[in-house]
């Protein structure tokens, strides 16, 4: 059995240490610890790398060895790793499959997801970011689209420890920062693209689209040209994102003023689930219609007082 996210297996003195040294006697009806929360956490966030790696996750010994570690039932074991995945989904992160989210979860274990991101700060991006490298996605699979959302996630603003993690781990600015997810995330729309207008029977248009950003760099406000069958121009920005479809992400001022300039071409592509089974959906313009924008960047200026 692997706990730690360094893949070794933990003892029981390993479990000590994560434990901080407390005893583990029969604890039901009790609150649970900050050893125990750590090491519950720890358990999910392997089982989690695992699952993504495609490996076979046993659930029910995984339970049973905490059980004896903890002296925990298997019900509180498994209401726990579901009060993780509620974690992970306000952080707009995929979560374990069989552990839909239960957010009746207590500070405390917010507290551990954060000890654990800090303990271990590459961990979510060098999991997700080799997993989408090892299975990559199949060129000739089409890619399915979805209606784009009516309306926006709920967050717990109640627990402050919540709110950190949330300032702390921006999923947007995450989302950002991985340029090798972008870079995919373009081409895979790129060659869905090629495809569609392939498959309609349009290759000369196929021929035609392009990937702007990769052939000219970014500046554009979109990232690849393409087009309708009929022959009209799509100028699509993709936003690609690991996490779910309602993850938020940013959104430029010159691509904005190119959604303004070109409402009736412009598309943003919200490409998500992207490590797991990358699905998408458009948004069209007037994008005041389809999200809330808020401004998060300041443009600082000298201005020189005129004689």
């Amino acid at each position: 059995m692997h706990l730690s996210p360094s893949g070794r297996s933990l003892d029981n003195t390993a479990a000590r240490v994560l434990t901080n040294g407390v005893s583990m006697d029969v604890v039901t009806g009790t609150d649970w610890s900050a050893g125990e929360i750590d090491l519950i956490v720890a358990d999910y966030f392997d089982m989690f790398s695992n699952e993504l790696a495609g490996q076979t996750v046993n659930k029910a010994e995984r339970n049973r060895a905490l059980q004896e570690l903890t002296g925990r039932s298997r019900g509180s074991i498994e209401f726990k790793h579901q009060n993780i995945s509620a974690v992970l989904d306000r952080l707009f992160y995929p979560w374990i499959s069989g552990y839909k989210p239960r957010f009746n979860y207590q500070g405390a274990l917010v507290e551990g997801v954060e000890r654990f991101l800090a303990a271990f700060p590459t961990f979510m991006t060098r999991t997700l970011d080799t997993t989408t490298v090892l299975h990559g996605f199949d060129d000739e699979a089409p890619l399915q689209f979805e209606q784009p959302p009516l309306s926006g996630p709920t967050t717990d603003e109640r627990l402050p420890a919540m709110k950190r993690l949330i300032r702390k781990y921006d999923p947007a600015l995450r989302d950002e920062r991985n340029r090798s997810l972008g870079r995919q995330g373009e081409e895979r729309i790129f060659l869905h693209e090629r495809q569609t207008l392939l498959a309609l029977g349009r290759p000369d248009l196929s021929d035609q689209v392009r990937w702007v950003a990769q052939e000219d760099g970014d500046g554009a406000g979109y990232d690849i040209r393409s087009f309708t069958p009929e022959g009209h121009e799509k100028l699509l920005e993709v936003k690609t994102t690991i996490g779910e479809r309602l993850t938020p992400f940013f959104l430029t001022h010159n691509e904005r003023l190119v959604s303004q300039e070109r409402p009736e071409a412009f598309r943003i592509v919200r490409l998500f689930d992207f490590a797991r089974s990358p699905r998408a959906f458009e948004l069209h313009p007037p994008l005041e219609n389809c999200v809330v924008l808020r401004p998060q960047v300041y443009r600082a200026t000298f201005e020189t007082a005129s004689d």
